[in-house]
């Protein structure tokens, strides 16, 4: 199982945060992209590591630009070495800031989002592609520069994680891709990895992401929290201490952070 941190706090706080973390043996950190500074603080934090891993918990696609949001991400591959990883969702209805109220739409948003954002990292060249969606239709453009700058280091592209909910749409689009977020009862995610494994069509890695929060001072309490999860099959637990009455928790952030990771073995 791999460890991870989802950080919270002013641009100067996450990259000094960030750092920590990679000194405390953390094997990633991630960042919310409710306003589109997530890649950009991320892109600091590179310059800062070298072997973290770097995320977001999560982009909601249906809101941003696909096309900025590609490219955005392939910079951050190539600036770390290939340690980029999108989670891509709908995002939280009641921040909605585009009057997208539908969740079908949204979903249907990040569907074909993720569609384009699939076929450009796997080398469809922006100025030589074509798409018809039902929200995004792309024609060829006539330039002198070329897509191939915008590629991402990875191959065959960035790890694209989806949340792995109980619908079964949301549990066919996780098939799809590289990994799902699952957040619930060590059974609900067993449950659902289960039936996202046996609609994969592909042979690539697949990651099963949950979330929660262990403490600082007690390994063998904080490795019993996280053992059910290993055991039902997650391969990363991310580490979630969010807003607490509207206060960022820095200072309990940066404790549970030096205290290391809450591994079982």
């Amino acid at each position: 199982m791999k460890y991870g941190f989802i950080l919270i706090g002013t641009a100067p706080e996450v990259v000094e945060l960030a750092q920590e973390a990679e000194a405390a043996g953390w094997d990633g950190v991630f960042l919310p992209d409710d306003w589109m500074t997530a890649w950009i603080k991320l892109t600091a934090i590179a310059m800062r590591t070298q072997r973290i891993s770097l995320g977001t918990m999560l982009t909601p696609l249906p809101e941003q630009s696909p096309w900025y949001v590609a490219a955005q991400t392939a910079t951050l591959d190539q600036l770390s070495g290939g340690r980029a990883i999108l989670t891509a969702g709908l995002g939280v209805l009641e921040l909605d800031k585009f009057g997208m109220q539908d969740n079908k739409v949204r979903a249907q948003r990040l569907d074909e989002g993720l569609t384009l954002l699939d076929n450009w990292w796997h080398g469809k060249d922006l100025y030589d592609f074509t798409y018809e969606g039902r929200y995004y239709h792309l024609q060829k453009m006539q330039t002198n520069i070329g897509w191939h700058t915008h590629q991402p280091h990875q191959h065959p592209r960035i790890p694209i994680w989806v949340v792995g909910g109980a619908k079964q749409s949301q549990i066919r689009r996780a098939a799809s891709f590289d990994g799902a977020v699952i957040v619930g009862t060590p059974e609900e995610l067993y449950e659902r990895r289960v039936a996202i494994e046996a609609l994969r069509t592909h042979s690539t890695p697949f990651d099963v992401i949950t979330e929660g929060e262990t403490p600082p001072d007690d390994p063998a309490s904080a490795a019993a929290i996280v053992r059910p999860y290993a055991e039902a099959g997650a391969t990363w637990w991310l580490e979630s201490m969010w807003e607490l009455e509207g206060v960022t928790r820095t200072y309990d952030i940066r404790t549970r952070i030096s205290a290391g990771p809450p591994k079982i073995s």
